[in-house]
């Protein structure tokens, strides 16, 4: 990988952590930073090059985001799932747990349901998927739904919530796991949706997401938004 496919954002410390009223969306001059919208406000990003140092992303790790942050993502995807009226929230591990959390007390829930990639000794192996993600391709890990979860989930309307759906790979497996316990998903819902990939990839199901960002380009000096 070249010099520009690693800005030194991954050094900053400021990104995720204030919501903006004065910048302008997109690429910042810096060349390290994108200025996602929310609402009426900008939301700071780094960019991370991918492995092919020609494509980058506007990163957002959720629980390294600000309280401030996460409420504002929280609110505004809790805002988007109301009309689906789900009776419970399933999150995606990791970074979808805090967010699930936050989505399901502001939609009135009295919990939620965190599906996990640790297994515990009573999981059955028949209620679990191999996961991967753009940030973690083959890592071997596998996605689990605990047993004692699935009297909530049987009948239930459910939004299936992750950090962010790029790829689409980790939501397909969220989704062939529910298939296993026998649920169909009402919804789901992410805190960014980003580039399109995904789109063919998770059928009929709506998804909604608090805000949106494109799969970045490098032109040789300078990373651009298509």
């Amino acid at each position: 990988m070249d010099s520009r496919a690693e800005p030194e954002s991954h050094m900053r410390t400021d990104v995720w952590q204030h919501l903006h009223r004065d910048l302008t969306p997109g690429v910042q001059r810096d060349q390290e930073t994108f200025a996602a919208p929310l609402g009426k406000r900008q939301l700071l990003l780094p960019i991370r090059a991918l492995s092919d140092g020609a494509r980058g992303v506007a990163s957002l790790i959720v629980n390294q985001a600000s309280f401030e942050v996460l409420d504002a993502l929280a609110d505004c995807l809790a805002d988007r799932l109301k009309p689906y009226d789900p009776d419970i929230v399933v999150a995606v591990p990791t970074l979808g747990l805090a967010l699930g959390e936050a989505v399901a007390r502001r939609l009135d829930h009295a919990r939620m349901v965190p599906l996990g990639t640790s297994r515990k000794f009573w999981y059955d192996d028949t209620l679990s998927v191999p996961l991967t993600s753009i940030t973690s391709p083959t890592d071997g890990k596998r996605l689990y739904a605990d047993p004692r979860m699935l009297p909530l989930l049987k009948g239930a309307r459910v939004a299936l919530v992750d950090d962010v759906v790029s790829t689409g790979s980790s939501m397909v497996a969220a989704l062939h796991l529910m298939t296993l316990i026998g649920v169909s998903p009402a919804v789901i819902g992410a805190a960014m949706l980003q580039g399109e990939a995904w789109r063919d990839k998770l059928g009929a199901i709506p998804v909604e997401g608090a805000f949106r960002t494109p799969i970045l380009r490098h032109n040789g000096d300078s990373w651009e938004a298509p």
